[in-house]
């Protein structure tokens, strides 16, 4: 069989494999009404897991996890009282109304559709799809609103250049969420999960500090691998699957010269909005530094990025509106901020029932119970060097399936892992490591990240019947060759024995 012909037979066989993802994800009901079915399941299967004393002794604090039944008398008025609070305090919900309204005026006053053809007009094709990849890529150091704004987004680039605007949402959906441990920048994330990773290294030595950029070597590295790797899937595999759009696309023409001024004003109150910005941040004992540390990466500049991000886009494009015409009074801009919430409506449903389920299946317990059973499977089946790391990569990526949050994971996975490996003569930095790609890998495909019923929601922009079946679909490429070239790239630094970042390496 020549070359040529096995790979048709590889691409035959995956595409018939995500034609059976789609087909089987699509037959399930609207995400509303499976989140609204998972939460109901869960009450259920609290109630069996107490029934059946199910428990684990959490490493991290000695202390017995037992599964908690919510449908006990006092679990079923806590869910009763909570529920308004459980929707109001879920994690995306202000996040995305935030930079919505920002995003929305930039994208109804006209400034996104004028900024795009400007910037497109003579980019190469070629460097559009590495552009968009990267910058999400690298937009995770950002945090959670680089969830929010790229995808849509990249979508809006894919149609303006005549390509599929749900292949564009994909790769930097994918992008952002799979590349959340790689980075060419040290950010909060690596902060974080440092602390967890010091206090579970301190069991075996009470002595040990670990370094926030203990991983940043092999970071850097596989920011360019994920880039190159979800460009080629992107081109290659995503694209071809969709076809060609046939939905509303929108007409290009040149800039008019009241754009035109409009872009100058915005390029200014971007430049004076960037400079501001920066005199609170980069001087030693500046605003929005932390005041006692005077660091940046944890500092209420990290927590003040989404109204930060909010602000990127509304103020310019309340410049661009003025100059343009297209906002000629408060009244305008108070429209399309409603026009941009407007759009919204689906979300807010989806993520009402989807706060539900994830707090029941916080408070039973089962999730971190599974996740001891697991990693004590794992610590017990006799696997050594290589194929140890590798199975503890897999193992982040199925249990990231059911735990979206990196850090909560890892405060009940490394007080395991990391003492676990020390003993066998691997640094803490090098479990961390596998611990963070496996994480990353399959954060595209899970609908319990946070962010998933906003990529939907903006994925039906282009295709309103589109199911969580074909969205699962499209990103699950990305997911499975992030795998292999992440589990290949970690396997070469492993028997090249090259350094992890500044003072680290994998052995201790």
């Amino acid at each position: 069989m020549s070359k040529m012909e096995n790979t048709r037979k590889r691409r035959s066989l995956l595409d018939g494999f995500l034609n059976f993802v789609e087909k089987a994800g699509n037959k399930l009901p609207d995400p509303a009404t499976i989140f609204f079915g998972l939460a109901i399941l869960m009450l259920l299967l609290s109630h069996l897991a107490e029934m059946a004393g199910w428990q684990a002794v959490n490493p991290a604090t000695k202390e017995t996890v037992k599964a908690v039944s919510l449908l006990k008398r006092e679990n079923v008025v806590r869910i009763l009282t909570e529920m308004v609070n459980n929707f109001a305090s879920f994690p995306p919900l202000g996040l995305v109304l935030v930079v919505m309204m920002g995003v929305g005026v930039a994208e109804y006053s006209g400034l996104i559709n004028a900024l795009l053809r400007r910037l497109l007009s003579g980019a190469s094709p070629s460097i559009i799809v590495p552009a968009v990849i990267l910058i999400g890529v690298l937009g995770n150091a950002a945090g959670d609103s680089a969830l929010i704004i790229m995808p849509p987004l990249a979508a809006m680039i894919f149609l303006s250049m005549g390509r599929h605007p749900l292949a564009g949402l994909a790769a930097a959906y994918a992008a952002v969420a799979g590349g959340f441990s790689a980075n060419l920048f040290v950010n909060m994330l690596d902060v974080l999960l440092a602390g967890f990773t010091e206090k579970a290294a301190q069991i075996i030595d009470p002595k040990y500090i670990a370094n926030p950029a203990m991983n940043y070597y092999f970071l850097i590295a596989s920011t360019f691998v994920l880039t190159a790797v979800a460009s080629w899937v992107t081109t290659k595999i995503v694209e071809p699957r969709l076809g060609e759009y046939t939905g509303k696309r929108e007409e290009f023409h040149p800039l008019t010269e009241s754009e035109k001024k409009g872009l100058r004003v915005a390029g200014i109150v971007a430049l004076i909005y960037i400079a501001i910005i920066a005199y609170w941040t980069l001087p030693a004992n500046a605003l929005l530094r932390d005041p006692k540390t005077g660091s940046l990466i944890v500092s209420p500049f990290m927590k003040s990025l989404v109204p930060i991000m909010t602000g990127l886009f509304l103020f310019p494009a309340i410049g661009y509106g003025v100059a343009a015409g297209t906002i000629k009074s408060d009244k305008d801009l108070a429209a399309q901020m409603s026009k941009a919430m407007s759009t919204m409506g689906s979300y807010i449903v989806i993520a009402f029932l989807a706060a539900q389920f994830i707090t029941f299946f916080n408070w039973s317990n089962i999730g971190t119970i599974l996740a001891i059973k697991g990693a004590d499977f794992l610590k017990n089946i006799g696997f050594t060097g290589l194929p140890l790391l590798i199975g503890i990569i897999i193992f982040s990526c199925l249990i990231n399936i059911l735990i979206a949050s990196a850090s909560a994971k890892w405060a009940v996975l490394g007080p395991v892992f990391v003492p676990m490996l020390m003993l066998l003569g691997y640094s803490p930095a090098f479990t961390q490591l596998a611990y963070r790609i496996g994480d990353s890998i399959t954060n595209p495909i899970t609908p319990l990240l946070a962010y998933f019923p906003m990529a939907l929601a903006s994925a039906r922009k282009y295709d309103e019947k589109l199911g969580m079946g074909t969205l699962i679909s499209i990103l699950l490429p990305y997911s499975i060759y992030f795998a292999i070239f992440w589990i290949i790239l970690f396997a070469i630094w492993y028997m090249l024995n090259l350094p992890l970042g500044p003072g680290n390496m994998i052995h201790l």
